[in-house]
């Protein structure tokens, strides 16, 4: 990527809104999945939102090699160096919380002695074995992190839109998906 441009590459901003799609769905599936009784309605939309979980387990993977291969523009200099240093702490808490939320759904469901298939095809082996104490720590563990992640994911969206209407600096341009990098 051509860093100068001040634009993430075409597949970055894919992978980006491609997972914020993912997890958003998957939170909210999380959401209204955990109030509901055992039984097969549960057990078809749990699939749904461990499916959704081993798409972003796998993903993160991708995205996190090709921003290696590919680094990011560089950040205004009109940010100060706090302000730049808050910018990529709060993006690789964002990274890793998006490897601990699934590795935590995953351990849940070892630990309760459900399978968890990748991409609904692959079953992956067991976290943990089953243990009902040890079940409902990673289950507290996982809404943890679930809003924390939410939590997170609201205040990247405030200071995006922050960027774009009080400061203008061109920051939420650099990650929308219709502008064209000058290579990728």
């Amino acid at each position: 990527m051509n860093t100068t441009q001040g634009e993430y590459t075409t597949t970055a901003k894919w992978l980006h809104w491609l997972m914020a799609t993912l997890i958003a769905l998957a939170w909210l599936i999380g959401f209204y999945v955990s109030d509901l009784p055992k039984g097969p309605e549960k057990a078809a939309i749990m699939a749904w939102h461990k499916g959704l979980g081993t798409a972003v387990l796998a993903l993160i993977t991708v995205r996190l090699a090709w921003r290696l291969l590919h680094p990011p523009p560089r950040l205004p200099d009109t940010l100060s160096p706090g302000l730049q240093r808050a910018a990529h702490s709060a993006h690789w808490t964002l990274y890793g919380l998006m490897i601990a939320q699934p590795l935590s759904g995953w351990a849940v469901s070892s630990a309760n002695g459900y399978p968890v298939k990748l991409f609904g095809l692959i079953t992956l082996p067991a976290l943990v074995e089953k243990n009902e104490v040890l079940a409902q720590t990673f289950v507290e563990i996982h809404e943890f992190l679930a809003w924390g992640l939410a939590l997170l994911v609201v205040g990247h969206v405030v200071m995006a839109i922050k960027h774009h209407h009080v400061d203008r600096n061109g920051i939420l341009h650099r990650m929308l998906p219709g502008r064209r990098p000058t290579s990728d």
